[in-house]
């Protein structure tokens, strides 16, 4: 008889292999995985969360409301490090630990983000759209090697863009408001101010969370002041860049490209960025591997299980 019920919406839960949900088994947990195939999601949780213990939570959201509905809910176990859908205040205030997998998918974000910056400067999303429609283009591109990278927030994720960025040469300027001392010494690089990064980066890598202080970090006068070649890359949250302004700097040309994996509508269908043959857009993919899958499936999986056994949780939030 399981002790314990726990949905999971986090769509890649499990994906990769069976342990998580062999963990959560073992542990007197009842596995319920919603899926888009049995209606919106949103819908779903509001009938199973009263029911539910727990729940291991992908991107949606958990609002006031939602979370005072759900009586028995203990946790609600983030699968991912983003945790700004849910009102932590609320849930707070009914006793639910927020906990989140930090780590787990850093090398795939990482490896997205370097994946991201060479396809904007050789144009090879646009080169191989226009192959497919028969109508051979060569647009010109630039070179990574040994330009000046700027990093926003020097967490794991931006300390492995930096780490693999150094293999092309680059030059490391980084902004945070927690200098990483260590990482500056270890990859030779140096901490400025968020203008001097912006003036001074050809390409910009954004690692930060969505907070009321990162909203719309880079909007029209941050445009303004990036160099004409420069591309920006955001594989963390929707919200940091004004897409609005971003689509005038792109257009007008007063920076050469962008690529997003964080956008502040998912999917953004209809949206002006995705008519730019300047900007690409992945669908907030940087967790996407097999690797990654694996490792924050387990995290999740275990973090749940630590709350719902009365246990200490080095990764709530909370």
């Amino acid at each position: 008889m399981s002790r314990f019920k726990v949905i999971v919406t986090a769509r890649s839960f499990g994906a990769a292999d069976s342990q998580a949900r062999d963990l959560l088994e073992a542990n007197g947990c009842e596995v319920v995985k919603l899926t888009s195939a049995d209606g919106p999601l949103a819908e779903q949780l509001v009938r199973e969360l009263p029911q539910a213990d727990a729940v291991i939570a992908g991107l949606d959201v958990y609002d006031k409301a939602l979370i005072d509905s759900a009586s028995k809910l203990k946790v609600i176990s983030r699968y991912g490090v983003g945790y700004d859908k849910v009102d932590v205040k609320a849930a707070s205030a009914k006793g639910v630990k927020v906990t989140i997998t930090p780590g787990a998918n850093s090398d795939s974000v990482a490896d997205l983000a370097v994946a991201l910056m060479l396809a904007s400067a050789r144009n090879i999303a646009f080169m191989d759209a226009s192959m497919k429609a028969e109508n051979q283009k060569r647009p010109q591109g630039v070179e990574m090697y040994g330009k000046t990278l700027g990093i926003v927030g020097t967490g794991r994720i931006g300390q492995g863009v930096g780490r693999r960025c150094l293999g092309f040469g680059m030059k490391l300027l980084c902004y945070d408001v927690f200098k990483n001392e260590k990482f500056a010494a270890e990859c030779g690089a140096s901490y400025v101010d968020l203008d001097t990064l912006i003036r001074e980066a050809d390409f910009i890598t954004l690692h930060s969370p969505l907070t009321p202080e990162t909203a719309n970090m880079f909007s029209e006068r941050e445009f303004k002041m990036m160099k004409k070649d420069a591309i920006i890359v955001n594989t963390a949250r929707g919200g940091i860049i004004d897409e609005k302004a971003l689509c005038a700097a792109l257009k007008s040309g007063e920076i050469r490209a962008a690529a997003l994996d964080a956008t502040v509508s998912e999917p953004p269908y209809g949206e002006e960025i995705l008519k730019l043959d300047n900007c690409i857009v992945t669908p907030h993919a940087g967790a996407a591997t097999k690797e990654a899958s694996s490792k924050m499936s387990l995290m999740a999986a275990q973090n749940a299980i630590d709350v719902l056994n009365g246990k200490e949780c080095q990764y709530a939030v909370n």
